[in-house]
């Protein structure tokens, strides 16, 4: 729900009945107006690319971190080895995720034309291309490189600061998590505003800025932001972003911990 209401929040020449003032009042009047499972639309597609998209993320950024560090602080932790295997493995997982957000915001946008995943899939390739569902994939990787940089170098951070040890602790992973996606989510909100306008080619602002055809490309989107909405244009959402990414986050790290300590303990067993 937190995905809809962020990328509605986030639409620059919205439609007066989804002009929402809070995160609240959105969630209310989409479930009042749109019915109860309005919020959950497009789910789908996100779950069938988040399985093969994250295990390939965490493979790569556990093995980069562990290089990484051996060769720039002999074994130690290096943030900077942290922050560049983040960014490594974003480049994997949005080569999977980047056509089911196009799916998934197109879905979620008021009035949406597509009744399931797979019209808005055939539609998208009839009518524009196969290069649609990429259109924003330089924008999300220029976003996501330092969302995952910044996500990873706070997680290990606080990692450090209440969990030294490294042991397994569920308590401790959730709130590293939480934290770690808050602050990343919060200061790459500028580059989601931008994102989120390229996927949905949003009719009615573009065309008050006498735009036609198809946008494309970051600076297009960044003028285009401004021209619309001004400075706070590029912090629309930016709530709902910050309440959307601190569960995401908190579950995917608890999680892959969690999978971490037992398969680690599988294996010292099995040898022991």
């Amino acid at each position: 729900p937190c995905a809809l209401l962020q990328t509605r929040m986030q639409s620059l020449q919205p439609d007066p009945k989804a002009q929402y003032r809070s995160v609240y009042e959105a969630l209310k009047k989409i479930v009042l107006t749109e019915g109860f499972w309005r919020p959950l639309r497009g789910i789908n597609v996100t779950m069938l690319g988040a399985g093969p998209a994250h295990a390939m993320y965490f493979a790569c950024y556990e093995k980069m971190k562990k290089s990484l560090s051996d060769t720039i602080q002999h074994g130690g932790n290096s943030h900077l080895a942290n922050g560049i295997a983040g960014s490594v493995a974003t480049l994997l997982h949005d080569a999977v995720m980047n056509p089911a957000e196009v799916v998934k915001q197109r879905m979620q946008m008021f009035n949406s034309p597509y009744k399931s995943v797979l019209a808005c899939i055939r539609t998208v390739q009839r009518t524009e291309g196969f290069g649609a569902f990429y259109r924003s994939y330089t924008t999300q990787l220029t976003m996501n490189v330092p969302f995952q940089a910044i996500h990873f170098i706070t997680y290990e951070f606080m990692q450090e600061q209440i969990n030294p040890h490294r042991e397994y602790n569920p308590r401790s992973h959730i709130v590293s998590g939480a934290v770690a996606g808050a602050v990343a989510a919060a200061a790459t909100t500028p580059l989601d505003v931008c994102k989120t306008l390229l996927n949905t080619q949003e009719n009615m602002a573009l065309s008050s800025v006498n735009i036609s055809g198809h946008l494309s490309g970051m600076l297009n989107a960044f003028k285009t932001v401004y021209q619309l909405g001004g400075v706070s244009g590029y912090f629309k959402g930016v709530q709902a972003r910050v309440i959307y990414q601190m569960p995401s986050t908190a579950i995917a790290w608890s999680v892959y911990e969690f999978f971490k300590y037992f398969l680690t303990k599988h294996r010292l067993e099995k040898r022991t």
